[in-house]
């Protein structure tokens, strides 16, 4: 919660705790399939053993002003494909935050300290190989999608009348335009991550995509999409696959067995 935006919540109860408002914390950002397996870990006797551990690498022949490097191992990881090591990047310019808890049954509302440092998780080198696997395993779940059928008791026909709306105008130039329209409207934007799972996977089964199958292929905005691949992919302007994208040489080799 940023720190102006309490303004107006604070007036609303009756005092505001401060009594750990300057400890300094830590923000961080990781991937959802990361923060899924670690909600998802068994609970343990000690609530308060550690999950993960930050080690920092300092140079001391390094120039002043050369950037500290963070790695975190995952202590509880868990089984299968998930990284055990990821590289922190710090984000040196964030808005100023702040921690904030309430409780549920005494609805009083505690500062728990300030962020100090905002941190973006990121899997490392030796690490994409498990991570391409795991990336891969997510976008062929979520691609799964589970049939319902539904018996309709005391079905008489009356849904089978025409409400307004529904009949199509005539002529083909007015069906098209409204079957491009309806199109659009269906196109929501889905989460970057799990898009991102999404691609790898496609990438995998074929390796070079226009911009126009990919639409059709995963229903999402056109301008999601091409977020997506500056970030992800190359753009061939020439040779046999022009007018194509394929995956950059650093999520090749993460997608490849």
């Amino acid at each position: 919660m940023k720190m102006e935006e309490f303004g107006a919540k604070k007036n609303e109860n009756q005092a505001l705790e401060t009594d750990f408002a300057e400890r300094p914390m830590w923000l961080m950002k990781s991937p959802s399939l990361i923060a899924s397996a670690l909600q998802s870990l068994p609970s343990m006797d000690d609530p308060y053993l550690p999950v993960a551990k930050v080690i920092l690498s300092v140079d001391p022949l390094a120039a002043v002003d050369e950037e500290t490097k963070f790695v975190m191992e995952l202590a509880r990881a868990g089984s299968g494909n998930i990284p055990k090591r990821f590289g922190l990047d710090m984000s040196k310019d964030f808005i100023p935050l702040a921690v904030f808890s309430e409780s549920s049954s005494q609805g009083k509302t505690s500062v728990e300290g300030k962020i100090k440092n905002k941190f973006h998780m990121s899997p490392r080198t030796e690490n994409m190989e498990s991570y391409g696997k795991l990336c891969r395993e997510r976008a062929t779940k979520s691609m799964c999608k589970n049939k319902q059928i539904q018996v309709i008791d005391n079905a008489t026909g009356m849904y089978m009348w025409p409400t307004p709306g529904t009949v199509a105008p005539t002529g083909t130039f007015e069906k098209k335009k409204v079957t491009t329209k309806t199109t659009e409207m269906k196109r929501t934007r889905r989460d970057r991550r799990e898009m991102e799972e999404v691609m790898f996977n496609l990438f995998e089964r074929q390796s070079h995509w226009t911009l126009r199958n990919l639409i059709q292929d995963t229903d999402q905005p056109e301008q999601f999409l091409k977020d997506l691949l500056r970030d992800l992919c190359i753009y061939n302007n020439k040779g046999s696959n022009q007018g194509t994208y394929e995956l950059k040489p650093e999520y090749k080799r993460a997608t490849q067995e």
